[in-house]
């Protein structure tokens, strides 16, 4: 086959042409049908996968964020008994409203035995 056997080829004769060329041809259309199921099928799929992946780092992050804070969920709920414990304390240590009128009583006196004048 010569070069200029290629160049009078044309697509109303595709039967008469060499087989090598017929199987190039066929090669050629299999590969552009190929790409194109690829394009349609498969960049749809690599996109839906690119979505999957972020969604999955965002999830991954919400996940560690709220696992640091299940890890000391002991250790708050101790302080917050601690803190319970000491804010009763203080309020015990509050006068209550009988004793306020001796208090201010017990200052006045003080007071006035430092020499002040209410």
């Amino acid at each position: 086959m010569k070069l200029s056997d290629l160049n009078n080829l044309t697509l109303e004769n595709i039967g008469t042409w060499p087989v090598p060329v017929k199987a190039g041809f066929a090669a050629i259309v299999f590969l552009l049908i190929l790409g194109f199921a690829y394009w349609q099928d498969v960049s749809d799929q690599q996109q839906r996968l690119a979505e999957a992946v972020e969604q999955e780092a965002t999830l991954r992050m919400t996940f560690e964020a709220r696992q640091k804070k299940a890890a000391n969920l002991e250790a708050l709920k101790q302080q917050q008994e601690d803190i319970k414990q000491t804010f009763g304390d203080l309020l015990r240590r509050l006068p209550n409203k009988t004793e306020i009128a001796a208090l201010l009583v017990d200052i006045s006196q003080q007071g006035l035995a430092a020499g002040l004048e209410f």
